[in-house]
C-alpha cells in the first residue's frame, strides 16, 4: 500500500469518521480549557454573589450554584477523561514507533501498557538498576551534543 495515499486518506477520512461524542469532547474541552471559558465562570459566580442580598442568601439561591457546579463538574469528569484517553493512547503510539524503529530498543516494550503492576514493577526496578550504573559511568551533567544529534539524525535518513 502506498504510504502516501494512506496518509491522505487518514487525513480526509478520520475527521469525519470520528464519532459525534469524540468530536464534541474535543470542542468542549478546547473551549473550556480556554481563557473566556474562566472568565465566563468568574463572572457567573460574581453575579452570583451580588444576587445573594437580593435573594437573602436563601436556601434556594445556595443551591442554584451548587447544583449548577455540581453537574458541569460531573459532565467535565468524562470530557476530561475522554481527552485525557486520546492524549495517552496518542503518546504511546508515537512512543511505540520510536521503540519499533529503534534497533537497539526492546520490543517487549511496545504494549507495555498491557502488563500487570508486578510485571510493570519489575521493569522499573530493571531500569532503575540500569539508570544507577549508567551514573556511575557517566558524569550527570553530560548530555548529547548537537553534532552527535545531528550525525544520528543523518545516519536515519541515510538507512532509509
Amino acid at each position: 500500500m502506498d504510504p502516501q495515499n494512506n496518509q491522505q486518506q487518514m487525513e480526509n477520512g478520520d475527521k469525519k469518521s470520528a464519532g459525534f461524542f469524540e468530536r464534541f469532547s474535543s470542542k468542549v474541552a478546547q473551549a473550556t480549557g480556554s481563557q473566556w471559558a474562566f472568565f465566563i465562570a468568574l463572572a457567573a459566580i460574581i453575579v452570583w454573589g451580588i444576587t445573594g442580598p437580593f435573594f437573602g442568601y436563601s436556601d434556594t439561591w445556595q443551591l442554584v450554584i451548587n447544583t449548577g457546579t455540581t453537574i458541569i463538574t460531573f459532565l467535565m469528569v468524562f470530557i476530561i477523561q475522554k481527552s485525557q484517553n486520546k492524549d495517552s493512547k496518542s503518546v504511546q503510539l508515537k512512543l511505540n514507533e520510536l521503540i519499533a524503529a529503534n534497533k537497539l530498543a526492546s520490543n517487549r516494550l511496545i504494549v507495555v501498557e498491557n502488563l500487570t503492576e508486578e510485571e510493570l514493577d519489575t521493569l522499573h526496578n530493571y531500569y532503575t538498576r540500569l539508570a544507577e550504573e549508567t551514573k556511575k559511568r557517566m558524569a550527570m551533567k553530560e548530555s548529547h551534543s548537537v553534532e552527535e544529534a545531528i550525525e544520528n539524525a543523518d545516519e536515519k535518513l541515510k538507512a532509509q
